[in-house]
């Protein structure tokens, strides 16, 4: 036998793991069409009050209606690129804080009670003022994310670089390395399973910004179409919206979870 080939028992096994995943995926799907029929039905048989609730193929209509406009793409395209810029400025600038922090004792142990108190702190509960302080535009929307997420990136990453084996470093050492070679050698390679947790995080908390922002002074954006569907009582515009935003969320996601499998099969 050769090295590329595989037993029939561990053949089955692939097999069987393959099936598993397919069903729980069909089951996932079969769930989610199942809510939509049911929730149509009610609609149509009047056992729910539309107007508060709207329905899918109104919601269906409305996205037709915005797509064919362009509305759609302008509003997401908004949301999107804040959300991207704020994700990675939130994740970069706190990676390289929580470098600093590391590098240097002092400063670590002089900031550590600000970082528990921002952790601790709603950072929504920020947003007024930065907006106030940044500009009420597209720069205050992504500096709310950026605000939300870095904390948290910062945090997560600190506690990764300082838990390294100190064995490792010691033989780094030993053989005269310097602070910037344990750094690139042993702490950022070991940190990188926190890092890729910290990336999915906050796609989450980059979301909660943009959209706490432009709820508050946006004229664009997904955010913008849930506050404004919300004040003239469309309820279609919201419900649209806020599926939009839970299936881009999701496919960012999905794209950092793609990363991980990369960097697992990579590590293996």
């Amino acid at each position: 036998m050769s090295n590329n080939q595989i037993s029939t028992e561990h053949e089955k096994y692939l097999k069987e793991i393959k099936k598993r995943r397919y069903t729980i995926l069909v089951t996932q799907i079969t769930i989610f069409i199942i809510g939509l029929f049911l929730w149509e039905i009610a609609a149509r048989f009047d056992w729910i009050d539309t107007f508060l609730t709207s329905y899918p193929s109104g919601i269906w209509k409305l996205f037709v209606e915005y797509t064919k406009n362009g509305d759609l793409f302008y509003h997401v395209g908004i949301s999107v690129l804040e959300t991207i810029i704020g994700f990675a400025s939130g994740t970069l600038l706190g990676i390289l804080i929580a470098i600093v922090l590391w590098w240097s004792d002092f400063w670590a142990k002089v900031l550590d009670p600000y970082l528990v108190v921002l952790n601790s702190l709603p950072k929504t509960a920020l947003a007024p003022i930065i907006i106030i302080w940044v500009g009420a535009g597209y720069s205050g929307i992504i500096v709310t994310a950026i605000t939300i997420s870095i904390v948290v990136t910062i945090m997560n990453m600190f506690v990764s670089f300082t838990s390294v084996d100190e064995d490792k470093i010691k033989l780094l050492q030993t053989f005269g390395a310097n602070k910037f070679q344990i750094l690139k050698k042993v702490v950022l390679p070991y940190s990188i399973p926190t890092m890729i947790s910290t990336l999915k995080v906050n796609i989450g908390l980059s979301w909660v910004g943009v959209i706490v922002g432009e709820f508050l002074v946006s004229k664009a954006g997904i955010g913008y179409l849930i506050v404004y569907g919300g004040q003239v009582f469309k309820l279609d515009l919201v419900m649209m919206s806020v599926f939009i935003l839970a299936i881009i969320s999701a496919f960012m996601y999905k794209g950092i979870s793609l990363l991980e499998d990369k960097f697992m099969k990579w590590q293996d």
